[in-house]
């Protein structure tokens, strides 16, 4: 089926954002997998601002909501202060 110009310009648009996307809450997951396979508690303090950072950043962006955000934020601290 053939698509006006606008909604071709908005598949487009929906891609690239796909993938801009895709990469940062892929970066946002395996920062936090690092974090939590640290095999001492100082690699895993070493590792835990970097990962608090970019879960902030992912946020503002909007590409995860600030309250997901809190909670992994949240979920991370509480597993690295149990260490």
């Amino acid at each position: 089926m053939a698509y006006p110009s606008s909604t071709k310009k908005r598949i487009r648009q929906a891609k690239k954002r796909n993938l801009r996307n895709r990469h940062f809450k892929s970066m946002m997951k395996t920062l936090i997998k690092r974090v939590e396979e640290a095999p001492t508690k100082e690699e895993a303090l070493k590792l835990f601002p970097e990962a608090i950072s970019t879960i902030d950043k992912v946020a503002q962006k909007g590409i995860i909501h600030k309250n997901k955000a809190a909670n992994k934020k949240s979920s991370l601290t509480r597993y690295v202060n149990a260490l």
